[in-house]
């Protein structure tokens, strides 16, 4: 997925960790420099990092809006990336994607059983079916 920046030059989607990583370092900051500012002006230290704490929460979402963009970004294209890598898993674990890439001798000359053939090379039944033989003995 790509973006494109104020000048119109597209840049890739930014990684999660790396997203992940600045915006934390970034809310932890903010509540270090509210903590900071409130211990110089004689507040306690415990009392000022927990006052920064809840300062810094609501100001966050304000000053950090273009990092949480950027966060929401790249969830979203990991989220794409997972469902994609799952759905391709599955699709495996079904033997959908080994159909497509390799036919069947007995497909390509239109004779046959359907797809039936459970015989290997060796003219012995394949561990697919005897896997398939199996699972419907348990079921």
């Amino acid at each position: 997925m790509s973006t494109s920046d104020d000048s119109g030059t597209p840049h890739a989607a930014p990684g999660l960790a790396s997203t992940l990583t600045l915006y934390a370092l970034a809310r932890i900051a903010l509540v270090g420099v509210i903590a900071a500012l409130l211990s110089v002006a004689g507040v306690p230290l415990l009392l000022s990092v927990l006052l920064g704490l809840i300062v810094a929460l609501p100001l966050s979402l304000v000053v950090f809006r273009s990092l949480r963009a950027r966060l929401d970004l790249a969830l979203g294209e990991a989220r794409r990336r997972r469902s994609a890598e799952r759905e391709s898993l599955r699709s495996r674990l079904r033997g959908e994607e080994a159909r497509r890439e390799e036919p069947r001798p007995a497909d390509l000359d239109g004779a046959g059983t359907g797809g039936d053939d459970v015989r290997g090379e060796d003219g012995q039944p394949s561990e697919q079916h005897a896997e398939r033989e199996a699972d419907a003995g348990r079921g």
